[in-house]
């Protein structure tokens, strides 16, 4: 399965190669208020590409967060569940206390 796997991430590579060394050509990309930036269209694509999966990262940064406290949460819950079903066992493996002491009979 690992061999399949890097089987495919080189064709991706191969084909992401491919289509940088085709499309070298420079652009012109023109933002508001007149401000404009010449650079091969890859280079355009990479960075975009970058920001948008930094933005990603960033819009899933309190989920992330969120999802931690909850595991954090849930993890002391389980510890508790367990610490008391220790002591239930060890209470169920004691001996029981005799009720009462009993006298000895006299032998009369």
């Amino acid at each position: 399965m690992k061999i399949i796997s890097k089987i495919i991430w080189l064709l991706v590579f191969i084909a992401f190669l491919g289509f940088a060394l085709k499309n070298d050509k420079i652009v012109t990309l023109e933002y508001f208020w007149g401000y404009q930036q010449s650079a091969p269209l890859v280079i355009l694509l990479l960075c975009f590409f970058v920001a948008g999966a930094v933005f990603c990262l960033l819009a899933m940064t309190p989920m992330m967060f969120r999802h931690r406290r909850d595991i954090s949460r849930h993890k002391k819950t389980i510890a508790e569940i367990e610490k008391e079903r220790q002591q239930e066992q060890a209470a169920a493996n004691q001996a029981p206390n005799p009720d009462a002491v009993s006298n000895p009979i006299r032998n009369s």
